[in-house]
C-alpha cells in the first residue's frame, strides 16, 4: 500500500480494514487481540481483551468467540451495542468500531465451532461458569464446550479511525452514509 494511505478517506478506511483482516489472519498481528467494551446490566462500563476471529468488510461485521455464560454475553443481551478498539503501532493507527451485537449459538454457530482447534475447545464451557468465584486459581474443570460456545457478531454502524503522525488525522465512517466517511478533528 502506498505510504500516503492516511491522507485520503478511502485510503484510511481501506487501511483500517486491512489491519483488522490481518488481525484475523496473523496471530502475531497487533489487531489480533482487541478491546471489547460493553455496558453491564447495572449500567457500568465493562471492557476486556478478546481475540478477533473474523473481519468481513463487505458485511461490515467483526466476530468474537466466547463462552455463552460469560458476562459479556449477558451485557450484550441487555444492551446490544458495543465498541472494539484496535491499535496498530506500526501504522500509528487506532481503530474504534461501534455496532450492534447478535449472539450466535447452537446450529447458527456450529460451522464456526467445527473450526475451533481441539486445543482451544476447553476455553469454552468450563465448570463453574466464567466469573464464578473459586477457591484457588485452578479450581475449575475445563470441558469440551460445544454447548457453551457462542459467537458475538458485531454489525458495525461506524468506524472512528485516528492516525497519529506529524499532523494527526481522524475520520469517521458510517454505515448510514455507505461508509463514505468524513474528517473530524483529532
Amino acid at each position: 500500500m502506498a505510504t500516503d494511505w492516511h491522507t485520503t478517506l478511502p485510503g484510511l478506511h481501506a487501511r483500517a480494514w486491512d489491519i483488522l483482516a490481518q488481525g484475523v489472519a496473523d496471530r502475531h498481528s497487533p489487531a489480533r487481540h482487541i478491546a471489547l467494551a460493553t455496558t453491564a446490566p447495572d449500567g457500568t462500563p465493562d471492557v476486556r481483551t478478546v481475540v478477533l476471529r473474523a473481519a468481513d468488510r463487505a458485511a461490515a461485521t467483526l466476530d468474537i468467540h466466547t463462552d455463552l455464560r460469560s458476562a459479556k454475553v449477558a451485557a450484550l443481551r441487555h444492551t446490544p451495542t458495543a465498541q472494539t478498539l484496535a491499535w496498530d503501532p506500526g501504522a500509528h493507527l487506532q481503530i474504534r468500531a461501534t455496532g450492534t451485537a447478535i449472539i450466535l449459538t447452537g446450529p447458527a454457530a456450529a460451522a464456526l465451532w467445527a473450526r475451533v482447534p481441539e486445543s482451544s475447545r476447553p476455553a469454552y464451557g468450563a465448570s463453574p461458569p466464567p466469573g464464578t468465584r473459586i477457591d484457588d486459581a485452578f479450581a475449575y474443570t475445563p470441558t469440551d464446550g460445544a454447548s457453551a460456545f457462542a459467537v458475538i457478531r458485531l454489525n458495525l454502524t461506524s468506524l472512528d479511525v485516528l492516525h497519529i503522525g506529524d499532523r494527526h488525522r481522524r475520520a469517521r465512517f458510517d454505515r448510514a452514509d455507505d461508509w463514505r466517511g468524513h474528517w473530524i478533528s483529532p
